[in-house]
């Protein structure tokens, strides 16, 4: 798995990763990429800022970038840095199929992404990606995987993906929603000729969102690499927008909410990578704090008391605008 190699690194930072969500395209839901952004939304623009942060993070230490088909032009420039990079052969590439781009470069689509779990969607948006990504794609993901996915029960469609599988690709899963750990439970019981079919799990989970932690541990320990993301809840835990509670914390530790936020993730024991979906340079530095942020039980049991209830937390989610 391309995820082993991370398992020995010696980094601080090896065990954060750099999503593109909120880079590769004009419009997303994180609050704050107002301001994050600017009014430049162009095509140039976002590339040459998805470049630099993901210079600054190798510089850095990171070593895991994830795209997606829906995150617009991600893989492009995600492709593009790898091209002008030559020497960069010790990242781990992960993408995901599953939804497909349809807001047009626009910010005010009726819908930004339109979601489609058939093997028809994965055959064309895997050959799309391979098509970018060649054979520096080492990961990809079923992309927001949900109890009732036919993704979870189409039998060609698995014996397609451990066709993959078996051709050196790792193959995994996303979650979203309020039934992540059902989902996460019904995908490890997913098997070809008697061997499970899935490697990996990218689920949210954040001081906010909490319930996935269970199912997210008996993944682990069925030997998935468990990829969090959604840990700042789409800049919720972020200035200015942090609770109290958070506020508390972060006035005893000396570093950014953000850092607060991930520290949480982090430590959990079945995290593998965590996700930073920085828009900014200094965002991005603000989060690589987080591995030498040390939580004492106190701040433990503080920052615990912002667990929402799963529905609650998605119904709002659901209602974040996309700017």
């Amino acid at each position: 798995m391309p995820f082993a190699r991370l398992a020995t690194a010696t980094t601080p930072t090896c065990h954060i990763g750099l999503g593109l969500a909120a880079v590769g395209r004009p419009g997303y839901i994180n609050l704050g990429r107002d301001q994050d952004l600017g009014e430049d939304r162009s095509e140039d623009a976002l590339r040459t800022r998805t470049h630099d942060l993901l210079d600054a993070a190798y510089a850095q230490g990171v070593r895991y970038f994830d795209a997606a088909r829906s995150y617009g032009r991600s893989e492009q420039f995600l492709a593009d840095w790898l091209k002008d990079r030559p020497d960069v052969d010790d990242v781990v590439i992960g993408s995901k199929w599953g939804y497909a781009y349809t807001a047009d470069w626009t910010t005010d689509a009726e819908r930004h992404e339109v979601k489609d779990h058939s093997l028809a969607t994965y055959e064309r948006q895997r050959a799309e990606s391979v098509a970018l990504l060649g054979d520096r794609l080492d990961l990809y993901q079923i992309h927001s995987v949900t109890p009732d996915s036919p993704a979870l029960t189409d039998k060609e469609l698995h014996a397609r993906l451990a066709d993959a599988a078996a051709s050196g690709l790792t193959v995994g899963f996303s979650t979203s929603g309020p039934a992540q750990a059902e989902a996460i439970r019904a995908a490890l019981e997913v098997t070809v000729g008697g061997e499970p079919l899935f490697r990996t799990v990218q689920s949210t989970y954040n001081a906010l969102e909490t319930s996935a932690a269970p199912a997210l541990a008996e993944a682990h320990d069925a030997g998935l690499t468990v990829i969090v993301k959604e840990a700042m809840a789409n800049g919720r835990l972020a200035e200015p927008h942090a609770p109290a509670a958070l506020r508390s914390v972060v006035e005893e530790t000396l570093l950014g909410c953000d850092a607060v936020a991930l520290a949480l993730v982090l430590r959990q024991p079945w995290a593998g990578v965590v996700l930073s979906g920085a828009a900014t340079v200094t965002q991005l530095a603000s989060n690589l704090h987080a591995p030498v942020v040390d939580l004492e039980p106190e701040q433990l049991a503080l920052l615990a008391t912002l667990a929402e209830e799963p529905g609650a937390y998605w119904e709002r989610r659901g209602r974040l605008p996309w700017h």
